[in-house]
């Protein structure tokens, strides 16, 4: 019987030699992210794949919050992923509570806050401090994200402002949607979120940043999960997220690539 073993294993090596030995290594790699990568995330995913033997699935979810779909209570259900890219504190939380490697985060971009109105409508002036706290308080609704931008504007900017007392009348923060959704049908006059996650959105008018006095600039990271089921394939995707490779579409989405050292 060994003599038909032998003849077995060479033809395995002969088929593997023919048709390569990727499709044997080939993974699965679940992803979830953050809605300020999303849209460079699924640009980037088809250029990966015609490089590598790796499926990238995509699920998306709001860095922080209650909400059903957002990372933190996902990962509470214990669904199970091998990466995560979310803003860079809320990462950090993870990594400090188990759920994610130590050593594993990789920051992919830098991101900031823009606004939008709906398309056609006056566009209010936020070039300046004065003039930013002006449109806000012109603005009979104001929409706000319940992730990291949506956290800062409510805690940190309307304070600083001093204008949290009439914000609470007029503003509101949003789960489990895009706010340009949001400003499109008009249920708010004026929304702010990353700016990656605004210009995507068709029936709204993009009018620019907040302004860099009161801008808040939020790095947005992969880490890598400690049930990962796959760590190499988990490690190669992330290496090509934070490649100059990629760098042109990730400034096309309105993010700044960091091209970081990797880790590992």
């Amino acid at each position: 019987m060994r003599p038909i073993i032998c003849i077995k294993h060479a033809i395995l090596v002969v088929l593997i030699g023919l048709f390569g030995i990727t499709s044997v290594l080939a993974a699965d790699i679940q992803v979830i992210t953050s809605g300020a990568f999303a849209e460079a995330l699924k640009a980037l995913v088809p250029e990966y794949e015609k490089q590598s033997p790796n499926k990238v699935i995509i699920s998306y979810g709001s860095s922080m919050g209650a909400a059903p779909d957002s990372i933190p209570s996902r990962l509470a259900r214990n669904e199970q992923f091998d990466v995560l890219i979310l803003a860079g504190p809320a990462l950090e939380g993870f990594i400090k509570s188990g759920a994610v490697q130590p050593g594993s985060r990789v920051d992919l971009v830098a991101s900031v806050i823009g606004a939008a109105v709906k398309a056609g409508a006056p566009k209010p002036d936020i070039s300046t401090v004065p003039a930013l706290k002006q449109a806000l308080l012109n603005a009979k609704s104001v929409a706000y994200s319940a992730s990291a931008s949506g956290t800062y504007l409510s805690t940190e900017l309307f304070p600083k402002l001093g204008i949290a007392e009439q914000m609470n009348k007029t503003a509101k923060k949003i789960y489990s949607e895009r706010i340009g959704t949001v400003v499109a049908r008009g249920d708010a006059e004026l929304g702010f979120q990353q700016v990656s996650e605004l210009i995507p959105i068709p029936g709204i008018d993009f009018i620019g940043e907040i302004p860099p006095e009161v801008q808040q600039t939020v790095l947005f990271s992969a880490g890598i999960t400690n049930n990962v089921a796959n760590l190499n394939a988990s490690r190669e995707l992330i290496a090509f997220l934070a490649s100059p490779k990629a760098a042109p579409t990730i400034q096309k989405a309105g993010l700044k690539p960091m091209l970081p050292a990797l880790p590992w």
